[in-house]
Order: C-alpha cells, then structure tokens, then sequence
C-alpha cells in the first residue's frame, strides 16, 4: 500500500473487558478460524485483540485494524447480518464485559498516527 492509499484507510480501535475466567477459552476460540474471511470480505485488515490486566485488578481487551473499503457503514452491516458471524458473536459476546452504556466494543478516539 503506497502513502497515498494511507489517507483512504479508516483505522479503527475500540477497548472491552472480559471475564477473567473466560480469558483462556476466548484464547483458544481465537486460535482457530473464527471469521477472518468473512472480516477480510468486509475490507477488514490488520484486526488485532490485545489482553492485559490493569490496576483496578480487571482484564481488558483493546482492538484495531484497518477498514480498506469504500462503504464503512454498508460492509458493517453486511458483516452483522452474517449467520456465521451472529453465531461468533453469540459465543463471544458473553465473555465480555462492555463497558457502562455500551452494547458491545467501546470505540476510542484516533488522536495521533505515524505511518
């Protein structure tokens, strides 16, 4: 990707907490296929989860990745309505922990990038 296709990517990151005690089955969950062709058919790239354990004695996960498309809201919407997908999310989403007010991911500011 030159520097001019830079400026076109949406980079995205969001942060939730998970159930300690489902730490090392969303692990092992993510060990496998999961639906990385399917994110990857949403223009999705570069997805990565982030774990670690913060003061307040709780486990948090933080994510990104880069959206590569031309329609955001369009290819988010065909990935909600994946029936392989839902069934994903109907596994991991009880291991979470959003925080107060959020559904699901808690999407964060981008405020610096250095490409």
């Amino acid at each position: 990707m030159n520097v001019t296709d830079q400026r076109s990517v949406k980079r995205v990151g969001m942060v939730i907490g998970i159930r300690p005690e489902k730490i090392e089955e969303y692990r092992q969950l993510h060990d496998g296929p999961c639906v990385r062709d399917l994110l990857r058919q949403a223009n999705i790239r570069d997805f990565t989860i982030y774990l670690g354990q913060f003061d307040d004695g709780r486990y948090y996960e933080f994510a990104t990745y880069n959206y590569v498309g031309d329609d955001y809201d369009a290819d988010m919407a065909w990935l909600a309505a994946q029936p392989r997908n839902q069934a994903w999310l109907a596994v991991c989403d009880p291991m979470q922990l959003p925080f107060s007010g959020q559904a699901s991911w808690k999407p964060l500011e981008e405020i610096f990038y250095n490409a």
